[in-house]
């Protein structure tokens, strides 16, 4: 039982650690996306803005069974905390689709962004490491809401990735569109991991 509220524990402080870079994410991104007119940094800092949500569900979550909250009590409030999540994934992939087909419409071609490009390779860095603490620590208290976070966890890296390939694209080779199809890729890619996760 010790060892599974110090587990707990460690959930909250990784939580807590994981929104307070996310709420920068957050910030940082979308003000360079707006600047730079780049669909997939808005997106980028969007995604790290519903992944601070996430993370207040998961410590809500935590903390009640961390505060002694009975079976029941745990059970109901981990699959509330579980779905939220999965919802949180799907919201993203459906506006991030919807705003890059417009952009392709549109043909609008973002600008660079210094202040995206670090944002991006410390999210390239940091995701992998969250990822795999979350995922470690819901293995051993068994919560899907834990797991499930951390693969907000790899979208967010994923979308990193994307981001800095889109900026390389379209730097190097005046590629106007790279930056709305990967926003699209990612789209998809969040889309197909939040229902599969609904259908677990």
């Amino acid at each position: 039982m010790e060892v599974r509220q110090k587990l707990l524990a460690r959930g909250i402080q990784l939580e807590v650690i994981s929104m307070a870079w996310m709420a920068i994410e957050f910030v940082l991104g979308v003000s360079a996306g707006i600047h730079a007119g780049s669909i997939l940094l808005i997106a980028f800092g969007l995604d790290a803005f519903l992944e601070t949500v996430a993370g207040g569900i998961l410590i809500w979550r935590l903390r009640a069974e961390y505060n002694g909250a009975d079976a029941k009590t745990v059970v109901r409030v981990e699959r509330t905390a579980s779905r939220l999540v999965k919802g949180i994934l799907l919201l993203l992939s459906g506006y991030v689709l919807i705003t890059s087909i417009m952009n392709l419409t549109n043909h609008e071609m973002p600008a660079e962004s210094g202040v995206g490009l670090v944002i991006a390779i410390m999210s390239v860095i940091l995701m992998p490491i969250m990822t795999t603490m979350k995922r470690r620590i819901g293995d051993r208290i068994q919560s899907e809401a834990l797991r499930d976070d951390a693969m907000c966890n790899v979208t967010c890296a994923v979308l990193a990735g994307l981001v800095l390939g889109g900026m390389v694209l379209t730097a190097l080779f005046g590629l106007w569109w790279a930056d709305a199809v990967a926003a699209i890729l990612f789209a998809i890619y969040v889309g197909r991991e939040g229902l599969e996760l609904f259908e677990k």
